[in-house]
């Protein structure tokens, strides 16, 4: 695995803040200044957050102390959009972050410059919600990052007493706290599954610095590296399907990457990308949203204020082979929450529901796991029990045949007016415009082709078994 990142890429895809901008992503080119805009806040917006399981629904926050919901219609912007869908009022000063549960449907987490974090469930009809269900006030200063474990039972924090704690969201316990002196925390990530976070910050001889830590012991780091001298602050991205660790420095144009592993030394540099434009901001793309075809396994989105553009960087393993490649697209977090805003905070954990990227495969987890047990009851209730590696491996059309007939005849209607692949529909996909893009439809249609013959191949062999076990039922009742 780490030959093969290890030859990962970097490609290029050429004041006072009130508004938010929505456009698609594969526009290209300078924008009109009177380009559509989400407007609405009273003060500067400090963070924005798309909704894990609603591609047109963006949290964002802002100095005016409030959090809002906006619902960018399917079709985008033809003008300005003023009207929110819902407003979250309760902090008392500016509000800085924001962050959807990764699990449960309609549960928002904010923090302020009040020192509080507080739930918001938005599963109600009211427009304006007044306060929220849970306020967490732990914290003695600024909330700096705000990171959720996998099925988000457990909140990572850093705060600007460079203090980490491990929350417990909803009763508002500190389960860990580190109060290492040699680090200075920033930021914080939970590293998936692996039971570890990582933040970055500074050293007390003020290098910045990456350092890993056991979730349960949060006494002394695993590891750190330091990694130089600048000031910018290093914003961490962990991609948890193919265990590679992305660091960001704010006024950098470079992006290193690292392999996680579990064993020691657990952090494996791989390589660095370089660029001389600097960003001062980042986003990422959704894993729903790359390129398989082109073996693209993260991209990034950096704002250049020098140049005022946005742009793309993707992060490419360089394959000759047109096929999908299923060691570095495994299973991923899907568009479907798997839990309830009331299923979550009565104490209910589940994992996320995954999907597969291959194109034109369907939900691999239809029905929710089990549900762990609430954490009051912890020491009465069985654990769940995670899937058999069997069944995450099964073909989709396989999970197809176990659903009830009547769900099958329901759902054969809507796939006869809608067909999608690799997420989007092949009707309402705009023609190719370039040759590049013609060539990238071209393969895509390749790809597809080549699974539904393999698909087909499937289907006969599975036709012959089943032709064998009659044979051999009608030969055993003939001896009878």
């Amino acid at each position: 695995m780490r030959g093969s990142l290890g030859a990962l890429r970097g490609s290029r895809n050429s004041s006072k803040t009130l508004l938010i901008a929505a456009f698609p992503d594969l526009q290209t080119g300078k924008l009109d200044p009177h380009y559509p805009k989400v407007c609405g806040h009273r003060g500067n917006v400090l963070d924005i957050k798309w909704n894990p399981f609603n591609d047109f629904e963006i949290a964002s926050c802002s100095e005016d102390a409030t959090i809002k919901i906006w619902s960018i219609p399917k079709q985008l912007l033809s003008r300005n959009l003023t009207a929110f869908r819902k407003e979250l009022v309760g902090h008392s000063r500016r509000v800085g972050l924001v962050e959807w549960h990764p699990t449960a449907a309609s549960i928002l987490f904010s923090s302020g410059y009040d020192y509080k974090v507080m739930v918001w469930s938005l599963d109600t009809s009211d427009s304006v919600i007044m306060g929220p269900v849970r306020t967490i006030e732990c914290h003695q200063d600024v909330i700096l990052s705000m990171s959720f474990n996998t099925n988000g039972s457990l909140l990572a924090t850093t705060c600007k007493d460079r203090k980490i704690r491990i929350l417990d969201p909803r009763r508002g316990a500190v389960v860990q706290e580190a109060s290492y002196k040699g680090h200075r925390a920033n930021k914080v990530l939970f590293l998936g599954n692996l039971g570890k976070l990582l933040s970055t910050g500074t050293s007390r001889w003020n290098n910045r610095q990456m350092a890993l830590w056991d979730q349960d012991d949060l006494s002394v780091p695993l590891t750190e590296e330091d990694l130089d001298g600048s000031s910018g602050v290093l914003f961490p991205f962990y991609d948890a399907d193919t265990n590679v660790l992305y660091v960001v420095g704010k006024g950098d144009g470079n992006i290193r990457y690292y392999e996680v592993s579990s064993d020691k030394p657990h952090l494996n540099y791989l390589t660095e990308y370089r660029s001389y434009n600097p960003q001062k901001g980042i986003g990422v793309m959704p894993k729903r949203g790359l390129d398989v075809s082109s073996c693209e396994i993260f991209r990034f989105y950096k704002l250049i204020t020098t140049k005022s553009l946005i742009e793309p960087v993707s992060m490419i393993v360089p394959r000759r082979s047109e096929s999908f490649q299923e060691d570095i697209y495994p299973p991923t977090a899907g568009t479907q929450p798997s839990l309830t805003a009331q299923e979550w905070l009565s104490g209910i954990n589940r994992e996320p529901l995954l999907v597969s990227l291959r194109p034109g495969s369907e939900l691999l987890s239809p029905k929710p796991r089990p549900p762990e047990s609430p954490l009051s009851n912890s020491n009465t209730a069985a654990p769940a029990s995670p899937p058999s590696p069997e069944a995450a491996r099964r073909p989709s059309f396989l999970l197809g045949e176990r659903a009830p007939r009547w769900a099958a005849e329901h759902r054969l209607p809507e796939e006869k007016k809608r067909w999608f692949t690799n997420g989007f529909d092949v009707f309402e996909c705009p023609p190719p415009k370039t040759e590049n893009e013609l060539l990238q439809m071209f393969y895509r249609q390749q790809e597809e082709i080549r699974r539904l013959r393999e698909l087909l191949t499937q289907r006969e062999v599975q036709a012959k078994q089943l032709e064998l076990e009659m044979k051999n039922l009608q030969r055993d009742s003939g001896r009878f």
